[in-house]
């Protein structure tokens, strides 16, 4: 084998691995827990106290450390459909076998348990449950009506609930905003599954297009979006400062999602519905930093 070859598989691997673990989305993560806790949850520690916090630190790690895993053993349990609905992904990704996937699975879970046991007992059994729970919803919830989509997306808000927890910030501004992204992520899953409903269908998952149909699942996911007009609404009347722009422009952003999902009939359509609202999420990540209070 040339070094061409080997560097070319060993950059397939790293991208598999990225892939694996959805690399984006944890990157994503770290950045709006930090910004979370610095504009919404702690508005009075500077950035400099912060970023010495090891403790707020230890707890960011913990949840990259667990979300990464769980991505890992919910691609392992969705590994049959998703080379129906996703055969180049799948390809990518099982380049590193499955053995080799619970094997990760199990080390980052470990050294999670391990971070969040340098911080008291309490965090520990936090992403213990954290930990079970997306297990559980891998294995189980995931193929049940209704359910999996309610699941998911409190599993995404979860992580934040930590940091909520350890500021002990539970004012309910802080609510308004779980509550928009909420419904932001639980519509975009709902989505996905419409993207995903060929291989939903053929190995008996009960999501909602496969229970109903694509006319009823995109009422249900508009429903879901036209939610988060009301913590948007409430966010508004709260003087946070510039951020006020986000949730005003969410309005009119979301508005059009509706009508190009409303418009879509492909999967690749759908996947494109799915991406506009990644996007936004994107977006109020980086909005948190307008905040003022």
């Amino acid at each position: 084998m040339s070094v061409l070859d080997f560097n070319h598989r060993n950059l397939l691997k790293i991208l598999s691995l990225f892939s694996l673990v959805r690399g984006y989305n944890i990157f994503v993560l770290i950045m709006a827990q930090y910004l979370t806790a610095r504009y919404i949850l702690a508005p009075q520690t500077s950035w400099s106290v912060l970023l010495i916090d090891f403790k707020f630190f230890a707890i960011v790690v913990a949840s990259s450390l667990t979300s990464a895993a769980g991505y890992i053993i919910n691609n392992f349990y969705d590994a049959a459909k998703d080379q129906i609905n996703q055969p180049k992904k799948f390809i990518l990704e099982h380049l590193i076998s499955q053995k080799n996937q619970l094997i990760l699975y199990l080390v980052l879970n470990m050294l999670a348990f391990v971070v969040a046991s340098v911080i008291s007992i309490k965090v520990v059994l936090f992403f213990l449950f954290y930990m079970l729970t997306i297990w559980v919803y891998s294995n189980t919830l995931k193929r049940l009506f209704w359910l999996s989509n309610i699941f998911s997306a409190l599993l995404m808000i979860l992580p934040f609930w930590a940091i909520t927890l350890y500021f002990k910030n539970f004012e309910i501004i802080i609510f308004y905003h779980a509550a928009y992204l909420f419904f932001l992520i639980l519509a975009r899953d709902i989505i996905k599954d419409l993207k995903n409903f060929k291989g939903d269908w053929v190995h008996r998952y009960k999501t909602l297009p496969v229970i109903f149909d694509h006319i009823t699942t995109k009422s249900i996911a508009s429903l879901c979006v036209l939610f988060t007009f009301i913590p948007s609404y409430l966010i508004i009347q709260h003087p946070l400062g510039s951020i006020h722009y986000f949730f005003w422009t969410s309005i009119p952003f979301l508005s059009f999602v509706l009508i190009f999902l409303w418009r879509a009939q492909t999967e690749k359509a759908y996947l494109w519905t799915h991406n506009l609202i990644k996007f936004w999420i994107l977006i109020g990540v980086l909005s948190i930093a307008l905040t003022f209070r």
